[in-house]
């Protein structure tokens, strides 16, 4: 039958859209005419975006730069060596161990120390430690400063007035003062040196280990911590630590002249309370830096001249630089003397 569908022959070809009627009014070019300017005026104002955005950037990096270069070199911003600042007692703070890194450094404690005394309206310099000690060297530094400006402006005393704890290296430093302030729970003293380390060669015949070390000078393993130490080595070491003592020991007299009530265990490494140590002629008196600043001084206004970590340390530390020179520094020494 003509009527019956063929399910073998090829569907017929879908019919194909009718073409949309442009809008009314607006041809074929005018309608492409439009969309370019669409595209060139959203790329226009993305470009102007991207350039305040840019600019935004790059002032903000800018005054990163700005804060940074006057924080790392201590720029003040309302005038020069302080000449506005008026009569005032000069805050000097020296927190932690005495090392040529912190704020116990020389590098530190010096600049500010000048600064102060430099300072027309200082009329005493106040130096507010809490330290157990630190390097010998460091504090020899701190000290024959204290002892040059204080030749240097006779009219202007140098003060301690002490924390919690003032022991070995910070005592070297403190001595150099003309009084030392200190609370009665304050520790004091511990005016000894010392040079520590490890052995292990114990050790090392237990569990078969053995050390081959060459050295170009039959002393350059000295203090070696894997190597024994020989009866001459150890001479050698206790004769340098006995100079050093003497050297720290030769400051605390100078510094405290007559008020210093010596006894056989002055000098022994012991350290006192702060009540004890004025009795024995270690520290004057009580104060704190505000009761110096007060009723010794009479310049109630205090002044900061401590030199605060800048920016650029602390961006530093903060990505681990100062750990991993820590590391390396840890690595490479050996052992050294310290006021401890």
């Amino acid at each position: 039958m003509s009527d019956d569908l063929d399910t073998g022959s090829t569907p017929a070809p879908a019919p194909t859209p009718a073409p949309q009627p442009a809008k009314p009014g607006v041809s074929a070019s005018n309608w492409e005419r439009e969309v370019l300017e669409k595209l060139v005026f959203a790329t226009l104002k993305e470009q102007k975006a991207s350039r305040r955005w840019g600019i935004f950037f790059k002032a903000l990096t800018l005054l990163v730069v700005v804060f940074a270069l006057s924080a790392y070199f201590d720029v003040s911003w309302t005038g020069s060596d302080g000449e506005a600042l008026g009569r005032h007692t000069a805050l000097i703070e020296v927190e932690g161990s005495i090392e040529s890194e912190g704020s116990g450094s020389a590098a530190v404690v010096i600049p500010a120390l000048n600064k102060a005394f430099s300072d027309s309206g200082s009329v005493a310099v106040v130096l507010h430690i809490n330290s157990p000690g630190g390097s010998p060297v460091q504090a020899g530094m701190i000290v024959d400063e204290m002892i040059r400006l204080r030749k240097g402006y006779p009219g202007k005393p140098l003060y301690v007035v002490v924390d919690e704890i003032c022991a070995s290296g910070c005592y070297y430093i403190a001595a150099g003062a003309d009084r030392i302030y200190v609370n009665k729970a304050s520790i004091i003293g511990s005016i000894g040196v010392l040079m520590d380390g490890f052995g292990f060669t114990g050790i090392m015949e237990k569990v078969g280990v053995e050390r081959r070390l060459l050295t170009a000078g039959e002393n350059k393993g000295f203090m070696d911590p894997f190597s024994p130490l020989t009866e001459k080595h150890k001479q050698h070491a206790q004769a340098m630590l006995n100079e050093i003592h003497q050297q720290f020991i030769q400051v605390v007299r100078n510094g405290r002249g007559k008020r210093l009530k010596e006894t056989p265990e002055t000098f022994s490494g012991l350290f006192w309370t702060g009540a004890k140590s004025i009795d024995m002629g270690l520290a004057d008196a009580y104060g704190t830096v505000d009761s110096v600043a007060r009723d010794v001084v009479k310049a109630e206004d205090i002044v900061d001249y401590t030199q605060h970590e800048g920016l650029p340390e602390r961006v530093l530390k903060k990505f681990g630089a100062a750990m991993g020179a820590g590391a390396m520094k840890s690595a490479v020494e050996t052992a050294r003397p310290s006021l401890h």
